[in-house]
């Protein structure tokens, strides 16, 4: 800010152990109107609104970041920033919009009250936050001043001074000056305008409602990054490190390596349009994505002078860390990788003690600090290029205060959708829903698969109004995998022998079952035998019932072991589903139980990775039918109408080389089934369902929290700690009392499925939830004990 404070004595935040003396409500307003400016050189002109809009949104914007909080100003409210025990039962938004008379024409008054109404509490609802509607629709002008309490005549008039000759010096159109300031002009001004905005926001114009919330969004970032300036990670990148110098970096560095780019790779490159991409594990396909990405990414920037955010979007956890790490390293530094899902924290401190070995408290305490501000710096859009769940995305078709930044940072944007047979037709169709509001929002879309039945491609054509290339990798000389289908359970007792056998013979042997059951079951039978031929480390086994530190270790060491292009120890891994993605692991040799046939494909991609041996045997075993809920299913998970035809397909090809011809056929062959139909039809109604209740914003202001927890329960399931833990997780919270504390204690939870956190109590002390369980460092959850009885089956869950 330049020139003397005019209101030194009015705050806008409280006094704080890092700032003892608060900060002033003209800091604070100019900072947000500075971090608007800043959003608005990232994301461009919005070429998804009408072009008179778009002409005069980051104009409004500025408005908006300006005059958001001039309301603060009221005595109740700067009693209660300087109080601890002191309440103001009201809402400054309101009184803020008083201020907008003195300043704009009537014609951006009307579009920049309603972000500043809205930065906070909706307009409409009933929800846990009472709406603007209900609090003040049945008072008068002179109750809502009798509500508002004393505000300081002259610091009004201060106030408005300083605001329009910021507003001057930002070049910001002013309305001529209505002269003097009065509390009663402004308290009936705000009265007026409140009850206009109610009126004409009930039932909106879609096009107007996405205009305004957008403008919402970049009010509500706007504040939350200006409060965060003093943050190291807080300030937004402003250039894209995925630009033009990537593709030549790339040909230089596989030049130097004695390779060249793939084929697919180059028709990537060349690529400007939306793009479907098939190619198999190993053969490329982040690399592909990303020089797509430079490419459209030049494009957009082309065409609305901004920084395209590009989004890595993948379906689990681990894969997402994985891809960061990726990521970086292509990109050259970890700083400009942002990792966006729920426990993204964890992912920064995992890797910022990855080659530690001091590692004790204070280093602990440290590097979490250090890793809960990556985080948040994230949530609050710093980086140009991120990886995260789809969860994250689609949160901002909840709109509203907290979720419209995510709207406007998704908009003009680079959309990298990997993996996406893996969701289930309601997460899938959210997913599509969404896809075609980025596309609306500007956006460019590339889904990336090794196996993508033809079903789902025409779902995504129908779902773009533009054209999409496909792109297949046909680099494959010769076939990797020679198929075995076993008649015999991966259970039966013939099964482990000859698992035992090739594992004695020197090779590394996967074998994947479909549940956490039969995978400790298959663990404990084989470990002693193979430890005692090859070693103490030679057998591991990886679920995602492990406490995070845990998992974080195995890992690792299977990597050590493992991984591709490095040379093969004999051993073995048992696994569930969470091994087919993520990890960069060769096998010698699979055993795997029957699945759909998109999930056994995934399984093989982890032997003879990248076919630089002769074709290695892949063995699929007939599943055990088990009934739940009057269905069948593959060994307690996998729908009867998506196995059934695999595993026909499978037995039907019984020594027979795999290629990718062959898997597309199959894959086709399994959606052409009534299962198939079926899924297509249930993909089709969520995504209608989806975009007809959250993307048509015609009634974009009314209170959706409640269906957070909706989201929670689709998207990430629930975590507990156990009994024998809860020493230690409160030792930790106490030696560092803030965020990272609390990081350094969520290392000792345990994921679990939503349904599981019945099976556990809430500690109010630890602020956890906790439950009795039987565990090891090398087996993991194998049970929960609730009320004196066996409730959890470890069959049950992934």
């Amino acid at each position: 800010m330049t020139g003397v404070d005019p209101l030194p004595a009015v705050l806008a935040k409280s006094p704080t152990r890092r700032n003892p003396t608060g900060e002033t409500l003209t800091t604070h307003l100019e900072a947000t109107l500075h971090a608007a400016n800043i959003l608005a050189r990232r994301v461009g002109t919005l070429a998804c609104l009408p072009q008179a809009m778009a002409s005069r949104f980051w104009r409004l914007a500025a408005w908006a970041a300006l005059t958001h909080d001039a309301g603060k100003i009221a005595a109740g409210f700067q009693h209660m920033l300087t109080h601890s025990d002191a309440r103001w039962p009201n809402r400054h938004e309101v009184l803020s919009l008083g201020f907008l008379t003195h300043l704009l024409e009537p014609g951006d008054l009307a579009w920049v009250a309603v972000p500043v109404a809205t930065h906070h509490r909706p307009l409409f609802g009933d929800g846990a936050k009472v709406s603007l509607q209900q609090r003040y629709i049945r008072l008068d002008p002179a109750r809502l001043h009798e509500e508002l309490g004393h505000i300081p005549a002259a610091d009004a008039t201060a106030l408005v001074d300083w605001l329009r000759s910021t507003a001057a010096r930002h070049h910001l159109p002013l309305c001529p000056d209505p002269g003097t300031v009065t509390p009663q002009a402004l308290v009936a001004d705000a009265h007026r305008i409140l009850h206009q905005i109610l009126r004409e926001w009930r039932d909106a114009d879609p096009v107007d409602g996405l205009a305004a919330v957008l403008l919402q969004g970049a009010l509500t970032a706007s504040d939350h990054i200006s409060s965060a300036v003093s943050s190291v990670h807080a300030h937004l990148h402003t250039r894209q490190p995925l630009d033009h110098t990537y593709p030549p970096a790339l040909r230089a560095r596989l030049t130097g390596k004695g390779h060249a780019l793939f084929p697919h790779q180059e028709h990537a490159a060349r690529t400007s349009t939306h793009m479907i991409l098939t190619a198999a594990t190993g053969f490329g396909k982040t690399e592909a994505a990303l020089l797509w990405s430079t490419t459209n990414i030049e494009h957009i920037r082309s065409s609305t002078q901004g920084e395209p955010r590009v989004f890595y979007v993948l379906p689990y956890l681990a894969s997402i860390n994985a891809m960061a790490t990726r990521l970086s390293s292509e990109i050259g530094s970890p700083d400009l990788v942002g990792v966006s899902h729920s426990r993204a924290a964890s992912h920064h401190l995992g890797a910022s003690l990855a080659d530690r070995d001091d590692i004790g408290d204070t280093t602990r305490i440290w590097a979490a600090r250090k890793a809960v501000g990556r985080a948040h710096a994230t949530r609050l859009f710093r980086e140009l290029v991120r990886v995260g769940t789809p969860y994250q995305l689609l949160r901002a078709a909840l709109a509203g205060p907290v979720h419209s930044g995510i709207l406007l940072d998704s908009a003009s944007s680079v959309f990298i959708l990997d993996e996406l047979h893996a969701y289930d037709p309601k997460r899938l169709g959210f997913i599509l829903a969404a896809a075609r509001m980025w596309e609306q929002l500007g956006g460019r879309i590339a889904v990336l698969s090794a196996t993508l039945p033809t079903a789902l491609a025409c779902l995504l054509a129908d779902t773009l109004h533009t054209p999409i290339s496909t792109v297949r990798a046909t680099t494959q000389s010769r076939p990797r995998h020679i198929l075995h289908a076993s008649h015999e359970t991966l259970t039966d007792a013939a099964t482990l022998a000859r698992i035992s056998e090739k594992v004695s013979s020197g090779q590394a042997v996967l074998v994947v079952a479909n549940n956490v059951r039969d995978a400790i079951d298959l663990y404990d039978q084989l470990c002693p035998e193979v430890e005692a031929r090859w070693g103490a480390g030679s057998a591991h086994l990886l679920h995602s019932r492990f406490k995070r530190c845990d998992r974080d270790e195995i890992e690792k060491t299977l990597l050590r072991r493992w991984k591709t292009g490095t040379p093969h120890h004999p051993g073995l891994l048992v696994a569930t589903q969470c091994v087919e993605v993520s990890l960069d692991l060769d096998f010698d040799a699979l055993h795997t139980s029957a699945a759909p046939l998109e999930a056994l494909l995934q399984r093989f991609g982890r032997v003879n990775r990248v076919g630089a041996r002769p074709p290695a045997t892949v063995t699929v075993h007939a599943p055990t039918w088990r009934t739940r809920n009057n269905a069948l299913f593959a060994d307690g998970v996998y729908d009867h109408g998506a196995v059934d035809p695999a595993w026909t397909i499978i037995r039907s090809h019984d020594g027979t080389p795999v290629d990718d011809d062959t898997t597309q056929t199959w894959l086709d062959a399994v959606y052409a089934t009534p299962w198939g139909q079926q899924w297509r039809t249930d993909v089709t109604i969520q995504q209608r369902r989806f975009a007809t209740s959250f993307l048509t914003f015609d009634d974009p202001f009314t209170d959706r929290s409640e269906l957070e927890d909706l989201f929670d329960e689709m998207f990430d399931g629930t975590e507990a700690i156990l009994q024998a833990d809860e020493a230690e997780y409160g030792r930790r919270l106490s030696t560092a009392p803030d965020a990272a504390g609390k990081l350094w204690a969520d290392d000792l939870l345990v994921p679990l499925p939503w349904y599981g956190g019945r099976l556990g109590t809430w500690s109010k002390a630890l602020g956890v939830r906790v439950i009795d369980g039987d565990y090891t460092s090398r087996s993991g959850l194998r049970a929960i004990h609730h009320r004196g009885a066996h409730l959890y089956q470890p069959g049950e869950i992934i």
